[in-house]
């Protein structure tokens, strides 16, 4: 006959039962956030980071003006 296990396990608690159950709940909440449909038929996360890409397009200095260059200014000035 073998000789009992020295060693006991711990006695499992409610507080260690309901842990896991806690920890799936909190991942899908946290994907469903970004997955939810937003405006413009994009998800959440989507739609935030076109408005974050179109914050630094915004935020860029403006290029300088265009001149109209489709006549050089030597050939508008001289007579045929």
């Amino acid at each position: 006959m073998a000789a009992p296990c020295p060693v006991t396990p711990a006695p499992v608690t409610a507080a260690m039962r309901k842990l896991p159950l806690l920890t799936l709940c909190l991942a899908l909440a946290a994907c469903q956030q970004d997955s939810d449909p937003g405006p413009g038929g994009v998800t959440r996360g989507e739609a935030r980071a076109l408005d974050e890409a179109a914050e630094m397009l915004d935020s860029r200095p403006a290029p300088p003006p265009l001149v109209d260059a489709t006549v050089p200014a030597e050939a508008a000035s001289a007579t045929p």
